[in-house]
């Protein structure tokens, strides 16, 4: 008999994410993907597991489930989901055991809207075109290119051999907010001086359009220089198209991968999770940034994860704030003061 995680609700847009299908947007296949990849990776990091295994992305409310196996172990990292396995309440970026029957329920956030679940092992799910993600509109990868649905069996993977669970300390795990830096263009000529100001001084609303296949935003209106319309050409994550009416659109991890609507700006790598974690009403400000900006808070973004890796320690145990920022220093790190700002 397969054994695994048994859905007995869905929750609302869970998924199986990995790091994506590299390589394929030349032929009109979107990337898919975890919304946040530093979260997919620091999932994975807490119970073992290669940094690129597929987990569970779920968004606003997570699913309920049972483990059908004799043992396994879940690490929940992201939004601040409640989180309870048989009545108990546990703790979000830890890593936690769970036996035969236990039943995991996943609620909804007290701010943010996404959080990752991986489990020791991974999902033992053939990938399809080199990666497991879900892109549901072309049923594309997951189960049968579905999101989870209630009696699905996650069937599991074989964990390596473990020792007790991990756990990253309060202090050093993601924040929450901040404005969202981009770099301007490719089509920033596109907009009247006006347009640019408007664009980087009005907080803009994210709408109920939302998905992780973009995002609409409601605002003042941007003016066109010069009409809407260009000749399609590529779209990368975090692309911020103006259509007629005037209003942003940011093309996110399910885009389509062309489009004929002028960019105004690129949202930049170290800022994505971040703006995955926004919820319709809320309000998004623009930061512009120059490229040799974007690609130093790119590389700060993945020293930061990389101490946090270095900074995990057995559940239970001590806070190492000093072997954390030992670990900075040792890989070379420039980490930014908001980085090791104690968790809200």
């Amino acid at each position: 008999m397969a054994e695994g995680l048994r859905v007995v609700a869905p929750g609302v847009a869970s998924t199986l994410q990995d790091a994506g299908r590299q390589g394929y947007l030349r032929y009109g296949i979107s990337g898919s993907g975890a919304m946040d990849p530093d979260l997919l990776a620091l999932a994975n990091a807490l119970v073992g597991n290669p940094l690129d295994t597929a987990v569970i992305e779920m968004a606003m409310v997570g699913p309920t489930l049972v483990c059908e196996a004799e043992s396994c172990r879940i690490a929940l990292v992201g939004a601040p989901f409640g989180m309870s396995l048989n009545g108990r309440i546990l703790d979000l970026f830890t890593a936690h055991d769970l036996r035969r029957g236990d039943r995991l329920i996943l609620g909804a956030p007290r701010q943010g809207l996404r959080a990752f679940l991986a489990v020791a092992g991974g999902f033992a799910v053939a990938p399809m075109l080199a990666s497991v993600s879900t892109h549901s509109r072309t049923r594309l990868g997951g189960l049968d290119g579905n999101p989870l649905a209630a009696g699905d069996l996650l069937p599991l993977g074989a964990p390596k051999s473990s020792d007790r669970p991990l756990t990253l300390p309060p202090l050093h795990r993601p924040r929450l907010g901040g404005p969202i830096r981009v770099v301007l263009g490719p089509q920033a000529d596109s907009f009247t001086e006006e347009g640019l100001r408007t664009f980087l001084s009005v907080p803009y609303t994210l709408t109920a359009r939302a998905d992780r296949m973009g995002c609409h935003l409601d605002g003042p209106p941007i003016a066109h220089a010069d009409g809407f319309n260009i000749v399609s050409d590529g779209i990368v994550n975090g692309s911020i198209q103006v259509p007629g009416h005037g209003r942003p659109l940011i093309l996110l991890a399910d885009r389509h991968t062309t489009g004929g609507y002028p960019k105004i700006a690129t949202v930049i790598s170290a800022d994505l999770g971040r703006l995955s974690q926004v919820r319709p009403g809320e309000t998004i400000v623009f930061e512009a940034v120059t490229v040799e900006e974007a690609q130093s808070l790119a590389r700060g973004a993945r020293h930061t994860l990389a101490a946090r890796r270095a900074a995990l320690v057995p559940a239970g145990g001590a806070e190492l704030d000093s072997a954390f920022l030992l670990s900075c220093n040792l890989i070379g790190g420039v980490i930014s003061a908001s980085t090791l700002e104690p968790a809200a």
